[in-house]
């Protein structure tokens, strides 16, 4: 078959994408993506492990208008456009894979015009994301939109089983959870090799991550190191400042997705302070914590969560209340007992081995253009 996805972002920032699409090239199909470059920072078309790439940039109307919320009108039919475009060319894509509510409707669009199968790949309830700082007209239009536009839609995949439940609570198509998952380092538990007791954060720095605090409390805990990657948005330039007050804060600013893995595996621990009363953080399942059970490194995570409820579930970690005191007393508490770490990571592990890894996780998805085909 021959796929197009949908991204409203640059797909070598993505790496739940980049693994379905590769997944389906090697199962023998074909894929496109249209993504948005927002910051132009790629050129316009590429090609990557066999997956074709075609990238809107902002330009024209879409560079003067102040923000991206009022952006996407223009970004809905310019990946139409390109939709139609890239179908002209000669890659007649039987499917089109879009992912999050910001690209279905583009997605609806071209499946009315070219009557080809659409796949909405919700990583998160949408609504629930924005409502972070977007005002209540805007959230409810959100909500209102997805239940309007999923009966177009002939097949749901969604990242956790809340989220399969929230949508076969009025969706009315077949929900399939294809987790975050990642490959799987070793089958064989790798101890980390530090000199000073390493804590790993790789991802989005936001305050419902708690940074900057998080770089204050560990650069104040002697005898640890505090290693930080995340990309240049939200609350990096405030993170970063504060990194370069503290010899035991390394700062790698944005990385590429190839290197978390192995970043993730030269530290001791993973921290992934979630705020439980952020709706949308309280339900997900971070990377984070797939990236520490490939790894076999235990992770500290927040009380009233869903990653929380996970962690104790598999005793993979340490699921600790969101606040400054829990957080530093947890990490000199693990940095005081090397044998606590490693029994945690290796219970992490063995999830991974089990049941937490992208090999398990793709054949779901392959197994649903399987019965399209």
């Amino acid at each position: 078959m021959k796929v197009l996805m949908i991204l409203s972002k640059e797909i070598l920032t993505d790496d739940r994408v980049y693994r379905e699409a590769k997944a389906l090239v090697e199962a023998g199909h074909e894929v496109a993506i249209i993504a948005w470059d927002r910051c132009g920072e790629y050129e316009r078309e590429s090609e990557i492990d066999g997956i074709k790439i075609f990238r809107i940039h902002n330009e024209g109307l879409m560079k003067i208008l102040p923000n991206n919320l009022f952006r996407n009108p223009l970004w809905w039919k310019m990946a139409y456009r390109k939709g139609l475009d890239i179908y002209k060319s000669g890659f007649r894509f039987n499917v089109v894979h879009c992912h999050d509510l910001d690209t279905l409707l583009s997605g609806v669009w071209l499946k009315r015009k070219l009557k080809v199968r659409l796949i909405y790949d919700a990583h998160e309830i949408f609504g629930y994301m924005i409502s972070r700082d977007k005002p209540s007209v805007v959230v409810k239009s959100a909500f209102w939109m997805e239940k309007s536009l999923v009966k177009y839609v002939d097949y749901i995949i969604t990242v956790s089983e809340i989220l399969e439940n929230y949508f076969k609570s009025f969706a009315g198509k077949p929900v399939t959870v294809v987790m975050n998952c990642k490959n799987l380092v070793s089958k064989k538990y790798i101890p980390p090799n530090n000199d000073v007791f390493t804590v790993c954060y790789i991802g989005v720095l936001h305050k419902n991550r708690m940074f900057p605090e998080l770089v204050d409390i560990i650069g104040n805990i002697e005898g640890v190191k505090l290693v930080i990657a995340g990309k240049k948005e939200n609350l990096y330039d405030e993170v970063k400042k504060r990194s370069e007050r503290y010899e035991n804060i390394e700062f790698l600013g944005a990385i590429p997705f190839s290197d978390v893995i192995p970043k993730t595996l030269e530290s001791d621990v993973v921290i992934n302070m979630i705020n439980p009363n952020d709706l949308n953080d309280r339900i997900s399942l971070p990377n984070k914590q797939f990236e520490a059970m490939v790894c076999g490194r235990p992770i500290i995570t927040t009380e009233g969560t869903y990653s929380g409820d996970l962690t104790k579930k598999l005793n993979c970690g340490v699921v600790i209340d969101y606040n400054e005191k829990a957080v530093e007393r947890t990490i000199k508490n693990l940095r005081d007992n090397p044998k606590l770490c490693e029994h945690l990571g290796r219970n992490a592990l063995r999830a991974a081995i089990e049941k937490y890894n992208w090999k398990m996780e793709k054949r779901k998805l392959i197994e649903i253009y399987q019965g399209f085909i």
